[in-house]
């Protein structure tokens, strides 16, 4: 038993894991995957957050490690976007007191497909940095970061996803360093969220750590095959998550 959940559990909670941070590690939105995981094994919503902030911290912290030993890093535009995008999230807690988040849901059906129509018209995303003007550049990739990082302290699913797109697309960077930016930001915003359920006491270590292990392979390969294989991986991964964004928030719409 580990926090009184059956090892066999927590095997299953650790394979949906791995699972989650393999696409997680290509493309972003693992918590598509792993947050139903958690619940589906009977961990109260919370707690299900919580933990799954543990494990995905864990993991987010190998693939980043990954980039960063590859050199798919930026650090110009990184730390600002570091620094906007935890400013985001804030704004987008206290904005989440505000507005009912069925708002945001019927809104994201509408973005959600053209997102992929952005993608579907492109034949691939860019495997070198376009030409640019620099502080252009800046602006694209500074701002998302904090507008999207408002989107994360709303609702969350598919954040690093929605990053990933913004950075190659308008910040014209190629798909390994927009990712391995993409990563940085990522796991900064979830090292805030997971001290802030640790304070409160919403995180079963035991199950996080053992799910962790699991992540932390699942990102790694993920980050590896991203790396390697550039936009003819990453860019299948993406239109993925987005369709499995898109059954979520209909299906949360729908009180399923």
């Amino acid at each position: 038993m580990i926090d009184g959940y059956p090892i066999w559990v927590v095997l299953l909670i650790g394979l949906g894991v791995f699972a989650a941070g393999f696409v997680d590690g290509i493309g972003g939105g693992g918590g598509i995957i792993s947050v139903p995981v958690y619940l589906l094994a009977g961990l109260p919503a919370h707690f299900a957050l919580g933990t799954n902030k543990l494990s995905s911290c864990v993991g987010t912290a190998a693939s980043t490690l990954r980039y960063l030993k590859n050199g798919c890093v930026d650090w110009s535009l990184a730390l600002p976007s570091i620094l906007l995008a935890i400013l985001g999230a804030h704004f987008g807690t206290s904005l989440q007191l505000m507005v009912d988040e069925k708002v945001l849901k019927y809104v994201l059906l509408l973005v959600l497909p053209a997102a992929a129509a952005v993608l579907l018209r492109k034949k691939s995303l860019p495997e070198k940095r376009g030409e640019m003007v620099r502080w252009k550049r800046c602006l694209a990739v500074w701002g998302f970061s904090l507008l999207i990082g408002c989107y994360d302290g709303f609702y969350g699913p598919g954040t690093g996803t929605f990053l990933l797109i913004a950075f190659c697309t308008l910040g014209k960077l190629d798909v390994r360093t927009a990712s391995g930016n993409v990563k940085l930001v990522n796991l900064s915003s979830n090292l805030s969220a997971l001290a802030t359920s640790l304070m409160a006491g919403k995180v079963l270590l035991g199950v996080g750590l053992a799910a962790a292990c699991f992540s932390v392979a699942g990102h790694y390969l993920g980050a590896g095959l991203a790396i390697k294989n550039g936009a003819r991986i990453v860019r299948p991964v993406i239109l993925i998550v987005i369709l499995l964004l898109m059954v979520r928030v209909i299906t949360e719409l729908l009180g399923l």
